[in-house]
């Protein structure tokens, strides 16, 4: 299994940002291992060597959903665990009290991704202020060979301000994303 690590920076220069992209491209890093969040995302577009992050990825869908289920879980247990400390499955049964818990885990599910998609991803809060400012946050995820590579072609661009690193996304899903890419190129 590959693994990698995710470097962001941070610039006001899309077209500086698509230079990088290309020059990436050139020496073997994928187009789905590079990404550009913004608050323009017309201004994205309009550079088409770059690779925007989907809006539905901008919002915190996946780990909301996630804090839902977590919830849910803890409720239904809670009334499961109520239940049998009651003479109500005795008289009623238990299959009522084991419907309202998945209803209840169901619904806190569905909240968590519900609230997801009206909060920004919590990967990418720290950002905010410079994305208010008209700054677009520029991320590579690479693999640990691949680092010379994006430590040399960031030599040539001195504007680029590193922004940390953190987790990338996971291996299975690059792969994904990579064959979806190469499918799309050889049948639009």
């Amino acid at each position: 299994m590959r693994h990698y690590s995710r470097h962001y920076y941070v610039s006001d220069n899309l077209n500086d940002l698509e230079k990088i992209e290309e020059e990436l491209e050139a020496h073997d890093v994928n187009i789905t291992q590079i990404h550009v969040l913004s608050d323009d995302d017309a201004d994205v577009q309009r550079h088409e060597h770059l690779h925007a992050v989907p809006s539905i990825m901008k919002q915190d869908i996946v780990h909301s959903t996630e804090v839902g289920a977590v919830v849910g879980a803890g409720v239904a247990a809670l009334v499961l665990m109520v239940v049998s400390l009651t003479r109500l499955p005795d008289t009623v049964g238990w299959a009522p009290f084991i419907l309202l818990a998945i209803v209840l885990f169901g619904f806190c599910t569905w909240e968590g991704s519900f609230l997801g998609f009206q909060t920004r991803n919590v990967k990418f809060i720290r950002f905010e202020g410079d994305l208010h400012k008209g700054k677009h946050v520029f991320f590579v995820d690479i693999e640990s060979h691949q680092e010379s590579v994006l430590d040399d072609v960031l030599q040539d661009h001195p504007k680029l301000t590193p922004a940390g690193t953190g987790g990338a996304t996971p291996d299975w899903l690059l792969q994904l994303q990579c064959n979806w890419h190469e499918f799309r190129k050889e049948f639009p």
